[in-house]
């Protein structure tokens, strides 16, 4: 039923777009000139003037729209620029073609994207490429971080070269919204969650500019990590990588896989980047949809920074155009094997003993004196360029695993969970009466939290689990998830406790770590006495940790906790993980 009002929304707003239009293009009477070209790549459209601009596009070409769609953390609504081959094409048919999404301005300092895409498209309305656009629905974000580019300053990127002025890293909530994509604290995501779920991109491309060191090249790249992508992924690392690497050396814009070093120098070769979830790349590939985040460099000029990203945009047009028919026959294969999958990954590392090997193209790193501080710093000379062949780390070896249940369920005091989840195009049902029934359940055995808020969350991380079968009584309009025709990875790696990103792993179960009731020693010393004296075994196994524990011998407090955990009057609830799985 979401899917039906959104396509009516959807189609409302193309008919009221088609209204507005002139009946034919008025490109000569209309400067068309961005801000980038006007000030030969010294400055990028504010935010206002970007919405301007797309608005005037879809005033005067037919095959171009702009639609409004949900909400922000800054208040204002995402705006969604769709190119469509054909004149009077609709959203409802978003499938019969090929779709490539494009986020831009998700760090508004990093503005390369939003002029490149701007530029692009009006020049493929306009005739003036090389190419014609067939098969392929060019849709993109303009400003996805709406809040941040109203936040415009001349200072906040100090390692950047231009534009002049800027928006800021973080968004109205003064977050780093390619951290958000699994947490979904800003309204940005849950906007974004539902037009990528709703036009269901064949590529998302994400848009950045890089630090970290420096080198020849003007864009690097990191595709989502080929090793969590299964069929998609051989596709990935055998065709599509090629591909840009190829096209892009021929256009004079050679690349490479994102370095991703800090600190160091790269010609003793390096790890691909480890994308989880909770970045655009991590996430897309979840639903088994092949991402790029590309990376310009921000020790090169804006103008060519911006040059280069129009050029892997264009590229990735081309590669839709051709080869775009073999990429969604992969990624329906993909999808159909994951339904069949009893068995997930949920926790890869790097394999470090196989490498690719990359014709690197650098610069000499060396320490010299720092004129601030008299102490030891990185320099890279620029006058002594080099290449040569490095090793490149990108394989994966899967560590962790986990057994796909036939269901979730979920207690209904979780809503906020369940939204998320409903955000992410998931299924979910509610009981319609109470029942009990043997289920999986899971208890946090152990964690490690990290020292200070990140991203505002105390992110858990090395969560140990144990699990066990019991039979509990669930209530009428508890959720209840099942697996099949589901995204079976999202929702395993969402709600297996344990993953890096799961929802547990962000905190929204951290209620479950806090004992709600306990004892008062001076009461329960009559009680745990009455319980020794019923239960020999207890008495044994007091006696046999406090032999182990010397602390324990001198704690009555210990001794008491020992037999209030062994207890009926220990809550279930404590770590016991709200999340069930049914297997039967």
């Amino acid at each position: 039923m979401k899917k039906y009002f959104f396509y009516q929304f959807i189609l409302i707003g193309f008919l009221i777009s088609c209204d507005t239009k002139q009946e034919q293009p008025l490109s000569e009477e209309v400067d068309w000139s961005t801000v980038f070209e006007k000030t030969n790549g010294k400055e990028t459209f504010t935010y206002q003037e970007g919405i301007d601009y797309l608005q005037k596009l879809n005033k005067h070409y037919e095959k171009f729209h702009v639609l409004e769609y949900g909400t922000t953390d800054a208040g204002y609504p995402l705006h969604l620029g769709i190119y469509t081959p054909d004149e009077n094409y609709l959203p409802t048919d978003f499938k019969e073609k090929n779709v490539l999404l494009i986020n831009n301005a998700i760090h508004p300092g990093e503005p390369d994207g939003v002029d490149a895409s701007f530029m692009l498209v009006r020049n493929i309305l306009q005739g003036k490429e090389d190419f014609e656009v067939k098969n392929t629905i060019i849709a993109f974000i303009p400003f996805y971080n709406i809040g941040g580019a109203l936040n415009r300053n001349t200072g906040t990127r100090a390692n950047q070269e231009g534009p002049h002025s800027y928006g800021f890293r973080g968004n109205a909530q003064n977050l780093d919204l390619n951290r958000d994509f699994i947490k979904m604290d800003s309204k940005n995501m849950k906007t974004l969650a539902e037009i990528f779920h709703l036009i269901q991109p064949d590529l998302f491309i994400d848009t950045h500019v890089s630090n970290g060191a420096d080198y020849q090249y003007t864009l690097t790249y990191l595709a989502s990590h080929e090793g969590k992508l299964g069929e998609v992924g051989k596709f990935v690392k055998s065709t599509m990588n090629p591909y840009f690497e190829k096209n892009m050396e021929e256009k004079g814009w050679p690349i490479v896989p994102y370095v991703n070093v800090w600190g160091t120098t790269p010609d003793k070769g390096y790890r691909q980047f480890y994308d989880s979830p909770r970045y655009s790349s991590g996430y897309a590939a979840l639903f088994n949809v092949p991402s790029y985040v590309i990376e310009t460099h921000m020790l090169k000029p804006f103008k060519q920074r911006t040059q280069a990203t129009y050029e892997f945009l264009k590229q990735s047009i081309l590669l839709l155009e051709e080869k775009g028919d073999a990429l969604t026959q992969v990624m329906k294969k993909e999808r159909n094997q994951q339904q069949l999958a009893t068995y997930l990954p949920i926790k890869w590392q790097i394999d470090e003993s196989v490498a690719d090997t990359l014709n690197f193209r650098g610069y000499k790193g060396e320490i010299i004196k720092s004129k601030v501080s008299g102490l030891d710093r990185l320099y890279y000379d620029r006058s002594k360029p080099y290449t040569k062949k490095i090793p490149f780390y990108s394989g994966l070896t899967v560590v962790d695993s986990v057994k796909v249940p036939a269901a979730y369920i979920i207690p209904k005091g979780y809503q906020k969970v369940v939204e998320m989840l409903k955000q992410n195009n998931i299924d979910v049902e509610e009981l319609p009466t109470d029942i009990e029934k043997q289920v999986m359940t899971t208890y946090i055995d152990d964690f490690q939290t990290v020292n200070s808020p990140y991203e505002g969350h105390y992110l858990h991380y090395d969560i140990k689990t144990s699990e066990k079968e019991e039979n509990i009584k669930f209530l009428k309009g508890d959720y209840l998830i099942k697996t099949d025709n589901q995204s079976k990875r999202f929702l395993v790696e969402v709600l297996t406790a344990r993953a890096q990103d799961s929802y547990f792993a962000w905190n929204f179960f951290d209620a479950i770590l806090q004992q709600k009731e306990h004892f008062s020693s001076y009461v329960f010393e009559d009680k745990a006495a009455k319980l020794l004296k019923e239960n020999p075994q207890l008495l044994k196994e007091l006696e046999d940790a406090k032999k182990r524990d010397t602390e324990m011998r001198k704690s009555a407090y210990k001794q008491l906790n020992f037999i209030y955990d062994r207890s009926n009057h220990k809550e279930t609830s404590y770590r016991r993980y709200p999340v069930y799985s049914v297997y039967h």
